[in-house]
C-alpha cells in the first residue's frame, strides 16, 4: 500500500505542530509492513522535514528563485512543489492521497484514486470576524472535507465541530488523537531563567485568549514580587501588548524567550512552577501533553479538546472568568503538593499518547479504504 502525502505544510511552516504530526506519521508508518510512505516535497526550509531525511536542502537565493517563477521566494518554492505533486498524482503510483494541509489543487486530476483529510481544528469557522479578509482557508477547508472519501479529526471535540458546521456523516470520520515529541532533553545551551516563573507557550492570536490572561494574573505578578511570566515562541512583544504591560505594571516581570529548539522548550517547561494554557479554543493541545512529558504542572481552560486531553492531570479554570483564572493559577503556585501531584498525574496521563497508536490507527484508516 502506497501513500502519498503533498507539500503544503512543508511549504508554509518551518516549525509547527501539523509538520511535525506529518513527520512523525511518517517516520512511523516506513518502519511497518506493507505500507510505503512518500511525501511530495522538491525544496523545504521545514526544520522536522530536513531532521527527518538527514540533509539541509540548498535553495536558490530568493533574488534567482523570485525572477524565475515571478513570484517571491516563499511563494515560487509552493509553485515547484505544487507542480511536482501534481505529476505524481498524473502518473497515479500510489493507492491513497493524504494532503497535508486544505487547499483542492489535486482535486481535478485525483480521481479514481480516494484521499484521507486530516482536520486540526474550527478556528475559521468559530471566528470569523478574527480572520483577515484575504484568508480563504474556509472556503478550501470546506470543499476538501465534503470531497474526502475519509477524514481524520484529531479530537472528539473537532469530529463535533466538522458534524456541526458541514454537517457530514459521522461514520465518514474517525477520531485519530495526535501526541507529544518532547522529551526530557539535556539542556545544549543552560537559559539565564527567573527563580520562579509560570509558561506560556506558542503564538498570542486572538483565540489564545492572551491579553485577558495576562490582566487576570496581572494582581498576583504585581503582589508577588519574585515571580514572573514566560512567554515562549510566538515572536517578539508587539506595540500594544507593550503598552499593555505598562498599564498593568508588569513590564519587568513578563519575559519574552524565542524557542530556539527542543531543548530550549523541554528547559522552560521543567523549570516552570506551572504550565498555563488559557486558550478559547483547540483542535487538540499539543502543549498539554508537552508540559507532562517534563514534568510540569498544567492549568488550563476547561472548554474545546483541552479536558479531552488533560482528563485529570489538569486544574481547569474558565478561560472567561478573571477571578476563575486567577484562583487556580494561585492555587497551584502556593500549593507544593499540589504541584507534585499534578505532574504525577500528568505522567500517568501522557501514556495514553503516542506516535505509534497515532499511525497504527491511521494505517488502518488506510486498510479499510482498500478493503472497499
Amino acid at each position: 500500500m502506497k501513500i502519498l502525502y503533498d507539500h503544503q505544510i512543508f511549504t508554509s511552516q518551518k516549525y509547527g505542530g501539523i509538520s511535525r504530526y506529518f513527520c512523525e506519521l511518517y517516520s512511523h508508518l516506513i518502519t511497518m509492513d506493507t505500507i510505503h510512505p512518500e511525501i511530495s516535497v522538491v525544496y523545504s526550509e521545514n526544520c522536522y522535514y530536513q531532521e527527518l531525511f538527514h540533509q539541509r536542502l540548498i535553495l536558490p537565493d530568493q533574488k534567482t528563485l523570485g525572477k524565475y517563477l515571478n513570484f517571491g521566494k516563499n511563494i515560487a518554492i509552493n509553485k515547484i512543489n505544487e507542480y511536482n505533486c501534481k505529476n505524481q498524482i498524473r502518473h497515479g503510483n500510489f493507492d491513497i492521497f493524504h494532503p497535508t494541509n486544505y487547499n483542492t489543487y489535486f482535486l481535478k486530476t485525483l480521481k479514481p484514486h480516494p484521499y484521507v483529510l486530516t482536520v486540526y481544528d474550527m478556528i475559521h469557522e468559530l471566528f470569523p470576524d478574527m480572520v483577515k479578509r484575504r484568508d480563504n482557508t474556509a472556503i478550501q477547508k470546506k470543499k476538501a472535507i465534503e470531497c474526502a472519501t475519509k477524514i481524520i479529526a484529531i479530537s472528539d471535540n473537532t469530529k463535533t465541530d466538522i458534524i456541526k458546521f458541514y454537517d457530514i456523516e459521522p461514520q465518514k470520520i474517525e477520531v485519530i488523537h495526535l501526541a507529544t515529541s518532547l522529551k526530557k532533553y539535556t539542556p545544549d545551551i543552560f537559559l539565564n531563567l527567573p527563580q520562579k516563573y509560570i509558561l506560556f507557550v506558542g503564538n498570542r492570536r486572538f483565540h489564545k485568549n492572551f491579553t485577558f490572561f495576562l490582566t487576570s494574573i496581572s494582581c498576583l505578578l504585581n503582589d508577588e514580587k519574585n515571580l514572573c511570566l514566560i512567554c515562549a515562541g510566538g515572536g517578539v512583544f508587539s506595540d500594544d501588548e507593550i503598552h499593555l504591560l505598562n498599564d498593568l505594571k508588569i513590564k519587568k516581570r513578563v519575559l519574552h524567550y524565542p524557542i530556539v529548539n527542543d531543548s530550549t522548550l523541554s528547559q522552560l517547561y521543567r523549570k516552570a512552577i506551572l504550565f498555563v494554557f488559557p486558550s478559547l479554543y483547540e483542535g487538540f493541545g499539543i502543549p498539554v501533553l508537552e508540559a507532562f512529558s517534563c514534568g510540569c504542572p498544567v492549568a488550563a481552560s476547561n472548554c474545546s479538546s483541552l479536558p479531552e486531553v488533560g482528563g485529570e492531570a489538569v486544574n481547569y479554570f474558565d478561560p472567561n472568568n478573571s477571578d476563575s483564572i486567577q484562583k487556580v493559577v494561585e492555587d497551584i503556585v502556593h500549593n507544593n503538593s499540589l504541584q507534585d501531584s499534578l505532574r504525577t498525574y500528568g505522567y500517568q496521563r501522557l501514556k495514553l499518547f503516542s506516535w505509534e497508536k497515532t499511525a497504527l490507527t491511521t494505517k488502518n484508516v488506510y486498510d479499510s479504504l482498500l478493503s472497499q
